[in-house]
């Protein structure tokens, strides 16, 4: 069951109006999709998706709710050429969820999991030819290092890597299961204890299989790009990597020149077009941390174009 984060915090501070624009960048299984269709009746919800089984889900989900959407199968890093193609300039609210939903977690055959068996795969879309598999059986050990570190900030990234890179001289490295053992394997156990060894390094492959962090800033500089004045950006993150990327640059879209700034008078060229909504990330509330698990690493960020 897949439970959509933060959701009555996404909706009341999208600033949606009846006839409002919106375009839902991860649509996953439309949960947050639906509660946005519901109060845009006469307008119009663009989602995308590179994941052909949420996709299937959600349209039989969304119609549910009213006819007015399209879902696009896409990386969001594409979206404004895609919505220039359907004749779409400007719209009225943006929602990126980076998270991973909770159905492709927990379907053992997509391989995301360390805690059910399956083929290492971990592709979003599946029609990539880069899965798990080709990261864990060809990437070198400088390559693996270099991932685990940037991706998964592990501090045992050095021999995990050295055992990966022993263990496939044996023969592939198929399973879920297999590498999660190897990795267990590859620290001491005073690691073990506190957190599974394998969550930091099967994100760090998870991301390096979807490209996940290279798309974040080109999709929100195109975001930004067809927003429009009083319109908004929400963006939800579930850990440090990526909260890092957003928060800087929002940081950077809505900081007065310094040349400038302290002046009594700042000439309205000088001023950003966007401000931040709250000066810091909301965070899910206790009553969902309690309901919901998933939720406790969930940041949500808000900008809006002022000018």
């Amino acid at each position: 069951m897949h439970v959509s984060v933060l959701k009555e915090e996404v909706i009341e501070n999208l600033n949606l109006k009846e006839d409002s624009i919106v375009v839902d960048m991860t649509l996953g299984y439309g949960g947050h999709s639906s509660s946005i269709l519901k109060r845009i009746k006469k307008g119009f919800l663009f989602a995308f998706d590179q994941d052909s089984e949420a996709i299937q889900y959600s349209t039989d989900f969304l119609k549910k709710v009213g006819t007015n959407f399209t879902i696009i199968k896409s990386n969001f890093v594409h979206m404004e050429d895609k919505l220039h193609q359907l004749g779409v300039q400007e719209v009225d609210g943006f929602l990126f969820d980076l998270g991973v939903s909770s159905p492709q977690l927990d379907e053992e055959d997509r391989g995301f999991s360390f805690h059910k068996d399956a083929m290492l795969d971990m592709r979003m879309d599946q029609s990539n030819s880069l899965s798990a598999f080709e990261v864990v059986n060809t990437y070198s050990e400088r390559e693996l290092i270099h991932i685990f570190l940037k991706y998964g900030e592990d501090q045992y990234s050095k021999s995990i890597a050295r055992n990966i890179v022993r263990a496939r001289q044996e023969g592939p490295i198929q399973t879920t299961m297999e590498l999660a053992e190897i990795i267990k394997n590859s620290v001491p156990e005073k690691a073990k204890r506190k957190k599974h060894p394998a969550r930091q390094i099967f994100q760090a492959i998870r991301i390096e299989v979807n490209h996940e962090l290279d798309v974040i800033e080109p999709a929100l500089e195109a975001a930004c790009r067809m927003l429009k004045v009083g319109g908004r950006i929400e963006v939800i993150t579930f850990h440090s990597l990526e909260d890092r990327i957003v928060k800087r640059y929002f940081q950077r879209i809505t900081k007065i020149d310094e040349q400038v700034k302290g002046l009594p008078d700042i000439p309205d060229e000088y001023l950003p077009n966007f401000k931040l909504v709250y000066r810091k990330a909301i965070l899910p509330s206790k009553q969902e941390l309690e309901s919901n698990s998933r939720s406790r690493s969930a940041k949500l960020r808000i900008i809006e174009r002022i000018k």
